[in-house]
């Protein structure tokens, strides 16, 4: 076990990754455990053949674009062993990398999803893709007690001022929240509550939220006044702050993600209806942070209720340099 607070002092802060990690949907289907707290679920009637057929286009168009864009994708495709996995296709809510080498596995409030986390088979991907992975650590322990934290689905991540904001909600402890912030070094964590008209909590930060290099999307309405303008005040410090309705966040407006092409441009990946949610005014807003990229993946986000910043996994990893 490394020193974790001598070895946080190594991590450099760049807000966005080069590199993503995709998980293919080949067993992807409604997930009645999730649904019991995840109010973007829907049910669709379509057959199970025509979900599986259309998820994948959606995902193997999504891969390609990426990829043609600058951004290296690693998919991570593992063996069907028996056990379901329908949301495999959402990795960003099991791990999280660090660019010190580190990766972190996280507990997962769902039975279904914890068969997700196989960092063993994860690190072996990312090693022959390039990446060098030099301590892994596991916070699942967390699990026994009934304590979660479901990485950057609920924390969305501030790297350049190491501040995390988080929704609390079932899926994401505040013990849990700390003890990962302690581990890699980030000094401040704003933590929340949230109400959606139903009063539940929501159940991931990054449908409500996103934090680019010098922007931020948030859907304030959601966080009670108390809190809300201490939030907005943080996010307004260094940021421009973009304000999406309860709609917009619906329509997966705060599910979006900056990430960095090969010859460092940025880009913002989204799906096709939250870029059609948007104002003219906020597209040209976010444009100014970079290319949007809009991908349909709405088979995906009806049914799994989330859409393409979950399916992202952020790969923050050292690349190996070959010496001849």
């Amino acid at each position: 076990m490394l020193n974790l607070h001598k070895k946080s002092l190594h991590i450099t802060n760049v807000q966005n990754a080069n590199c993503v990690v995709m998980v293919p949907p080949k067993e992807f289907k409604f997930n009645e455990e999730t649904a019991r707290d995840n109010e973007f679920q829907h049910r669709v009637d379509l057959t199970e053949a025509e979900v599986k057929l259309e998820t994948m286009a959606e995902f193997k168009a999504m891969v390609a674009s990426l990829r043609k864009e600058g951004v290296q994708v690693v998919e991570f495709d593992y063996p069907e062993l028996g056990v379901e996995t329908p949301d495999a296709v959402f990795p960003n809510n099991w791990f999280s990398t660090c660019s010190d080498g580190s990766l972190f596995t996280f507990p997962m409030a769902c039975e279904n999803r914890q068969h997700e986390v196989k960092p063993t088979a994860l690190i072996e991907v990312l090693e022959a893709s390039g990446r060098i992975v030099n301590h892994s650590e596991s916070m699942e322990s967390y699990v026994a007690q009934g304590s979660y934290l479901e990485s950057t689905g609920v924390m969305v991540i501030d790297h350049i001022n190491k501040t995390i904001y988080a929704a609390l909600s079932q899926r994401c402890d505040r013990e849990v929240l700390e003890d990962y912030a302690k581990r890699i070094g980030y000094s401040r964590v704003v933590s929340f509550q949230t109400a959606l008209p139903s009063g539940q909590p929501v159940y991931h930060t990054n449908v409500m939220m996103a934090i680019g290099d010098n922007f931020c999307v948030i859907c304030d309405e959601v966080i009670p006044e108390f809190e809300r303008r201490f939030v907005v005040k943080s996010l307004a410090k260094d940021k421009q702050v973009i304000s999406i309705s309860l709609d917009q966040m619906n329509r997966f407006c705060g599910n979006i993600l900056q990430l960095e092409t090969v010859n460092g441009d940025k880009v913002i990946a989204m799906s096709q209806s939250a870029y059609d949610a948007f104002s003219p005014a906020q597209l040209a807003q976010l444009s100014t942070h970079g290319k949007l990229l809009p991908f349909n993946v709405k088979t995906i986000e009806d049914i799994g209720g989330g859409s393409v910043r979950c399916m992202l996994g952020e790969v923050f990893l050292p690349t190996r340099v070959n010496r001849l």
